[in-house]
C-alpha cells in the first residue's frame, strides 16, 4: 500500500455521514466547506491534506468547491438531509451532500 492509499483509507476512515446541527457552528465560524456532489469527498479532503493548492483552486474556480452558502445553510435546516457526509481537515470541515442533484 502506498502512502497515497494508506492517507486515503485513513481519509475515508474518518468520514461520516452527519446532522445540519451539528454543522451548525462550523458554518457560523465560516470554516464550512461544500463539496460537490460530482466530486469525491475524500479525494477532495486528501488534497486539502497534501496541499494540492493548485488542484483545490482549480475546484473552487470550477465552482465544485467553496464555503457553504447561506442558501445550503438555510436548505439543510429546514429540511435535516440525511445525507450529508463530512470529513475535518483542519482547519476546514468539508461536508458533501449526496442527494444533492445541482
Amino acid at each position: 500500500m502506498t502512502a497515497c492509499d494508506e492517507t486515503y483509507a485513513a481519509i475515508l476512515g474518518a468520514t461520516s455521514r452527519i446532522e445540519w446541527k451539528a454543522l451548525e457552528r462550523h458554518f457560523a465560524a465560516g470554516s464550512l466547506l461544500s463539496v460537490s456532489h460530482d466530486l469525491d469527498l475524500v479525494t477532495v479532503a486528501q488534497a486539502f491534506a497534501r496541499d494540492d493548492s493548485a488542484q483545490v483552486r482549480a475546484w473552487m474556480d470550477n465552482k465544485q468547491l467553496g464555503p457553504v452558502s447561506d442558501e445550503e445553510a438555510a436548505d439543510w435546516s429546514s429540511r435535516e438531509p440525511e445525507t450529508l457526509w463530512a470529513v475535518v481537515v483542519r482547519p476546514w470541515v468539508l461536508v458533501q451532500d449526496r442527494a444533492a442533484t445541482h
